[in-house]
């Protein structure tokens, strides 16, 4: 759901298994802080269903950590796909995302109006995944930082 907000081609190529983020400097700074913001928490990195894999659960809320806001919008929905995904299950929870760079949190709430748009990407999701080829590049104001310039812009 991130990828379908910040880069659909990336969405695709991802899709296909072509990942080129594990030599990515800005993904390995994001584990770096990931590891360090809440090592003192008990239920980090929690896999569901094999399907998604939520930072850290408490009682009440899941949290995610992002190095910054930059992709807020997709954050967010990356966020309410989580707890769409846990209402599924008969879970209950309210979202976090703590953006400690910048000393921000933000709260997500599964709405209605939000459920509505997640389910709509999730339509296209399967359309762009489904394709035989990726969708046409598009030039964003911050492919330069993205894992996948060298692939898309070679």
């Amino acid at each position: 759901v991130n990828y379908y907000y910040i880069c659909k081609r990336k969405l695709w190529l991802f899709s296909k298994n072509l990942s080129f983020e594990k030599n990515n400097d800005k993904i390995i700074l994001g584990q770096i802080l990931h590891e360090n913001y809440y090592e003192s928490e008990k239920e980090r990195d929690i896999l569901i269903q094999d399907l998604i894999s939520i930072d850290i659960v408490d009682d009440d809320y899941i949290r995610e950590v992002k190095s910054s806001d930059k992709m807020e919008k997709a954050d967010t929905m990356q966020v309410v796909y989580y707890l769409y995904v846990l209402k599924q299950l008969g879970i209950e929870k309210v979202g976090f995302i703590n953006y400690p760079k910048q000393k921000k949190k933000k709260e997500v709430y599964l709405t209605k109006q939000l459920e509505q748009e997640l389910l709509e990407a999730l339509k296209d999701i399967e359309k762009i995944v489904n394709q035989s080829k990726p969708p046409k590049l598009e030039k964003l104001p911050y492919c330069k930082k993205c894992s996948y310039f060298e692939f898309c812009f070679a």
